[in-house]
């Protein structure tokens, strides 16, 4: 889960982000629901984790809080924005939009951030409000913000971007969801320590008869980086964290470029070659020679 790294302090299983306790029965039911979660269809993943808490009720918290699932626009009536909705920002039944500050359903004591914490909330939110509109050119972000224990605190970036260009004629639709964790440590001041989790997950289907047929790519990818960083400059956490997450969102667009579509089209040009096996043949005999006669 993206999560991890926030609850590695706190003496919960970093992979799972649930409460560990050695040979308990509920701990065994936890990890075979997730090991179960696991090999199922990502492009499912939804159907799959209300399948699962359906046959096990009494996890639904943990399965909730340790699965992480394409995230959902909800529309902040206040403020007249669109906000994404995730566990991070969930209190019961309710969700706290990051623009206006209120829960929606209405929740009384619902959980907010400090005073100072909300400051720099709304700053992340407009920096990155900036930072979707350049990289994706649409799309919807959030941004969240908690306290932890003492001066220490966590945030959760999160944006969606979902084109469909099936009513431009063309065949082909996809989502992308970047859910980023961050917990802050302050060991002394003017100093921050920045532990970053981010998962992406990754949706494309094409359908188009009599060419390519149907065809559906999905998954996620998730990645994990820590650096220290100086405080001392006005906005420096807006800075630090906002370079920490582009860094990383550059390498997960990177690693996907190579792990779906790179290897999709190894395999792809091993099934049907566009030439003919004799030549394909005469080249790797070729290829055998100059590195021949290069080694010697």
């Amino acid at each position: 889960s993206a999560a991890s790294d926030v609850y590695k302090r706190q003496g919960i299983n970093a992979e799972y982000g649930v409460q560990k306790e050695e040979g308990s029965e509920i701990m065994q039911d936890i990890e075979c629901a997730l090991d179960l979660m696991r090999r199922l269809p990502p492009s499912q993943i939804e159907d799959n984790l209300a399948g699962v808490i359906d046959i096990v009720p009494d996890l639904t918290e943990e399965l909730l809080s340790s699965v992480d699932q394409p995230l959902k626009i909800v529309h902040d009536g206040d403020s007249k924005r669109d906000y994404l909705i995730c566990d991070y920002n969930r209190d019961g039944d309710s969700f706290r939009s990051p623009w206006s500050n209120k829960f929606d359903p209405p929740l009384h004591d619902g959980q907010t951030p400090s005073g100072e914490l909300r400051e720099l909330e709304i700053k992340l939110n407009e920096a990155f409000d900036i930072y979707r509109d350049l990289y994706y050119e649409g799309g919807v972000s959030s941004v969240y913000c908690w306290n932890l224990d003492g001066p220490s605190f966590a945030a959760c970036i999160l944006i969606k971007k979902t084109q469909d260009h099936s009513k431009q004629g063309q065949p082909m639709k996809g989502t992308w969801d970047s859910v980023h964790v961050l917990e802050v440590e302050i060991p002394k001041k003017g100093t921050a320590h920045y532990k970053l989790t981010s998962t992406v997950m990754l949706t494309i289907d094409t359908n188009e008869p009599g060419v390519t047929g149907s065809v559906s790519l999905a998954g996620s990818l998730n990645r994990q980086e820590e650096k220290s960083a100086s405080t001392s400059e006005p906005n420096a956490h807006v800075v630090n964290i906002g370079t920490m997450v582009e860094g990383m969102e550059i390498k997960l667009r990177q690693t996907l470029e190579t792990i779906y579509f790179g290897k999709t089209k190894d395999i792809a040009n091993e099934l049907r070659q566009q030439v003919q096996s004799s030549v394909l043949k005469q080249r790797k005999d070729l290829t055998k020679q100059l590195n021949s006669q290069l080694k010697s």
